[in-house]
């Protein structure tokens, strides 16, 4: 992402509308994304035109991302290595080699033994995910008006959702793509059941 953004605000000379870029990149929506892309399009069209037929949305767009975000630790492995290597960099290319199969083992092993001193099912960065949502959703209002099992109607933050737990879709697309509750989620989870126990338990059996 750091190298694209470089590219349109020095090839592209897209230097002012960068923030729109970013808004694209990170809607979840279709609808968001596709109302940000057309302001970018009228204000760098070249970017837009290299960010489309060029790249292609699925390389850089959250909502044409193929796979699922969830579990993805980075979206440019060559940085990361290359932060850890530093040193080596100079060396011949068969102690590069020998280096990465040794860093990586000291890296599993040195996340292997801090995991498994833990009680919590995810890993922090998600748990802390989970806090914020689950912090986020107690300012949101929850309906069934149907009265259909499992789907809820989600109001506020300026925008009105509709969640399926039974299928752990939901409309803008963020809980299915990061397979762990957003904040809909959680209050939809709330609405279900209720404040108590079944509650936190069911916030883990719906990622």
């Amino acid at each position: 992402m750091r190298h694209l953004t470089e590219n349109l605000r020095i090839n592209q000379h897209c230097r002012e509308h960068l923030y729109l870029f970013y808004a694209t990149a990170k809607a979840y929506s279709f609808d968001e994304f596709s109302d940000n892309f057309v302001e970018l399009k009228s204000k760098c069209p070249e970017a837009a035109h290299v960010l489309e037929n060029v790249l292609g949305f699925e390389k850089w767009s959250r909502a044409h991302f193929p796979g699922n975000r969830y579990d993805m630790m980075t979206t440019n492995i060559a940085e990361s290595l290359n932060s850890i290597l530093m040193d080596e960099l100079e060396y011949p290319v068969s102690y590069i080699f020998n280096s990465i199969a040794k860093k990586i083992s000291e890296k599993f092993r040195e996340r292997h033994a801090f995991v498994g001193g833990k009680e919590n099912i995810f890993v922090p960065y998600s748990e802390r995910i989970l806090r914020d949502n689950k912090s986020a959703s107690n300012s949101l209002y929850v309906g069934n008006p149907n009265e259909v099992l499992n789907e809820y109607t989600v109001f506020g933050s300026n925008i009105t959702v509709k969640v399926n737990l039974l299928e752990r879709t939901y409309s803008y697309w963020k809980f299915d793509l990061m397979k762990i509750p957003c904040e809909h989620a959680m209050a939809a989870l709330r609405e279900k059941y209720g404040d108590g126990e079944y509650y936190g338990n069911s916030i883990y059996d719906y990622s």
